[in-house]
């Protein structure tokens, strides 16, 4: 045994100086910006499962024509307060759409509150009042970047679209994580108070979808909890300075027909351009649609348009 001692010797202090260089090469993992460090077993084309992110489910829809030989863009689509996944892909009525265009499709679920309701903590109007300590925006970074390490994904197609509380946090998640995100679209959510509460790292394409006659989060702005939000028309303004936009707007000659209950095409559309990195900024304000719009396909046509970069 002692004429072993050496080579044990050297070995150990061989792999002493291999776990020091990975810990100096592999940034610690922090709140802000966790670390996914291997990929899940991806699901095959044409299938649907759940994804396990730090103790909540993520369900997945695998479009039929997947290909880990060609990037795919990303929708990750955000419920509303007290609502959960099964029910925004309902409203919204995108998924049919994505998987069409080939698009990978997640659901995650946000935190469910001592009430049994589930929310996001996205800003200090939606909805996480006294749950300070719910990091949803870190959550939901985890959440994109354990699919980037599954699936093969373009990084420059990764969508995020919410509803109400969950159109609060897409707004989060593209403030904290433009390095993750390249479209944000918020439906019936608003941007924080604060401008410098957002600090996207690189322009994102945005749009404010929202009901003309919302009493729960209203167009022009109002208090939630005894908090300020922004009207619609400045989330959409705010996005607009934040992505170097024209500072006046343009008004689509176009309408659109986004709300079934509603007669004709209600949707007056209007334009940020000349937005860096070939951004846009768009304010959908949906004329006679209460809190809850009954969508048209025409929404998730708009939508996976942008999305995938279809003109």
């Amino acid at each position: 045994m002692p004429a072993h001692r050496p080579l044990l010797a050297t070995i150990v202090a061989l792999v002493t100086l291999l776990l020091a260089a990975c810990s100096s090469a592999t940034p610690p993992q922090t709140d802000a910006q966790p670390l996914v460090l291997a990929a899940v077993e991806p699901l095959p084309a044409g299938a649907v499962g759940a994804l396990d992110v730090a103790g909540r489910p993520v369900e997945v829809h695998v479009p039929d024509g997947y290909d880990a030989a060609d990037p795919a863009p990303l929708l990750v689509v955000l419920h509303g307060y007290g609502s959960d996944a099964a029910r925004v892909d309902a409203r919204l009525g995108l998924r049919d759409e994505a998987l069409a265009r080939g698009v990978l499709y997640a659901l995650p679920e946000g935190t469910e509150g001592p009430d049994g309701r589930r929310f996001w903590n996205a800003t200090d109007a939606c909805c996480g009042v006294d749950r300070a300590g719910v990091d949803d925006s870190a959550y939901l970074a985890q959440v994109i970047r354990t699919l980037v390490a599954t699936y093969a994904v373009d990084p420059d197609r990764v969508a995020v679209v919410g509803y109400s509380n969950g159109g609060f946090m897409a707004y989060r998640t593209a403030c904290d994580h433009a390095d993750l995100v390249s479209v944000a679209v918020s439906l019936a959510g608003a941007m924080p108070a604060d401008d410098g509460a957002c600090r996207p790292s690189r322009p994102v394409t945005v749009v404010q979808a929202h009901g003309a006659d919302d009493p729960v989060i209203r167009a022009g702005g109002g208090l939630r909890d005894g908090r300020a939000y922004p009207s619609a028309a400045e989330s959409a303004a705010g996005w607009a300075r934040l992505d170097g936009c024209a500072t006046a707007p343009a008004t689509a000659p176009g309408r659109r027909d986004l709300d079934g209950t509603v007669a004709g095409a209600e949707t007056t559309v209007t334009t940020w351009a000349g937005c860096s990195g070939a951004a846009t900024v768009e304010l959908w304000s949906i004329a006679g649609a209460d809190h809850s719009p009954a969508l048209t396909r025409s929404f998730a046509t708009a939508v996976l348009d942008l999305v995938t970069g279809t003109p």
